[in-house]
């Protein structure tokens, strides 16, 4: 059985690389390891990642790698990276070093709140960021994939007073890997046998951390209908079990399409940050996250808000980014709106985020011209609807009140260079 995970979490590192050779960082800031970072009962490795410029006050993301990978491996094959040359936050690696490199989700001790194994690695990493990147202890988030992503479901239910969100792609359950032999692998788990009722599974997450009371952190959770290492059926059981930890309904409040062979649902509201957000990929097996979901879970955490600020903690280096373009404000409409667009660029490709923001006044419509440079294709968007150089609103998010801003993205090939948006409002 052990063969068996290696095996396909071999098939699953050379996957990543391939999907993701373009999705390389491209900032002259490095990462960095850092050692004697706190208490490490599994003996981790800490690698962070410092862009040259952060916000004052940045906010943490914890990105936890695939079995077989590492914290290395995983900075320079997702997007994390760049986005946090873009958005100002720092993104800390853990890398597991036991035999095939997968983190302990299993074990009593992983599973509960300061029970031991790597979870309390990894919250020392979070503590060392806090102190010594002047990083904010209300802004801390949390992503993987595959045992990165099982992970994920772990430090929510371990640490709720810790993160805020997580996102976890081709992850399982909290519990669902649960063991008590010492085995770090659970068959009835991976291939989808494990089915509870949302209370069973709620009721897990809550006795991780017994008479804790206050908020629960947001979930966001991907994964593809082909996965055969952990199969399908595990998405389904995430999200009755992130719905009842929440309190909310089952029903999803919002059900669309942000490209094609994908199908998002949100459950207990309709906005970017809701409660819960489930996104099923058709075809897709365990190859997650591909190129441009990374940008998507960073909306989830909220992390794509205003562009940093300079922060007072040293950066890793002084070099300026070259993976990402500045934001450029648009023209006020005469409807009471206004456009900025942020675009995170890479060798053949980029991903480009525009926020619409209220004026003085609700509105219940909205319209933005831009044009794309010539050469230029799209090849998906989300939460918009596209007429030429013409991007609108959708059903769901047509009403921002007074100040406020709803967004929406696309992904394309080529260089957009800087893009000029207008927008116009009723």
């Amino acid at each position: 059985m052990r063969r068996r995970l290696l095996a396909v979490a071999a098939a699953l590192a050379a996957a990543l690389t391939g999907v993701l050779v373009l999705a390389q960082p491209a900032s002259a800031a490095t990462l960095a390891e850092v050692t004697g970072f706190g208490n490490n009962p599994s003996n981790l490795r800490m690698y962070v990642y410092v862009p040259n410029t952060v916000q004052a006050r940045p906010a943490i993301l914890v990105a936890v790698h695939y079995c077989t990978g590492s914290g290395p491996a995983f900075y320079s094959g997702t997007e994390f990276a760049s986005l946090a040359d873009r958005y100002g936050f720092i993104v800390v690696y853990p890398s597991a070093t036991r035999s095939g490199s997968c983190f302990d989700v299993s074990s009593p001790q992983a599973l509960k709140h300061n029970g031991g194994s790597d979870p309390v690695g990894i919250m020392s990493m979070v503590t060392y960021a806090e102190q010594h990147y002047n990083g904010d202890p209300n802004r801390v988030y949390v992503t993987g994939a595959s045992s990165g992503g099982m992970m994920t479901n772990v430090l929510l239910g371990d640490y709720p007073d810790v993160f805020k969100a997580g996102a976890a792609f081709m992850g399982v359950p909290f519990g669902c890997f649960a063991t008590t032999d010492g085995s770090s692998w659970n068959s009835q788990c991976s291939s989808g046998q494990r089915i509870y009722t949302p209370q069973q599974w709620g009721d897990m997450v809550r006795a991780a951390y017994p008479g804790y009371t206050g908020a629960r952190p947001r979930m966001q959770v991907w994964h593809g209908t082909t996965d055969t290492t952990l199969a399908y059926p595990n998405f389904g059981e995430e999200i009755k079990q992130w719905t009842n930890v929440l309190g909310v309904s089952q029903t999803p409040v919002l059900t669309d399409t942000p490209q094609s062979g994908w199908t998002r649902t949100r459950y207990g509201n309709a906005s970017t940050q809701a409660p819960v957000e489930a996104i099923s990929i058709s075809g897709v097996g365990h190859s997650l996250p591909l190129s441009g979901q990374a940008a998507m879970a960073i909306a989830f955490f909220g992390l794509n808000g205003s562009g940093p600020t300079q922060s007072s903690t040293p950066p890793v280096s002084t070099s300026p980014s070259a993976s990402t373009s500045p934001s450029n404000p648009g023209n006020p409409g005469g409807g009471g709106c206004t456009a900025t667009v942020s675009v995170n660029q890479w060798q053949g490709g980029f991903v480009t985020t525009v926020r619409v923001t209220a004026g003085s006044a609700a509105i219940n419509a909205w319209s933005v011209s831009l044009a794309l440079p010539a050469g230029v294709s799209v090849t998906n968007s989300w939460n918009v609807s596209r007429s030429g150089n013409t991007w609108s609103n959708v059903s769901y998010n047509g009403h921002v009140n007074a100040g406020q801003y709803t967004e929406f993205g696309f992904q394309g090939t080529g260089t957009a260079g800087s893009l000029t948006p207008s927008c116009s409002a009723s």
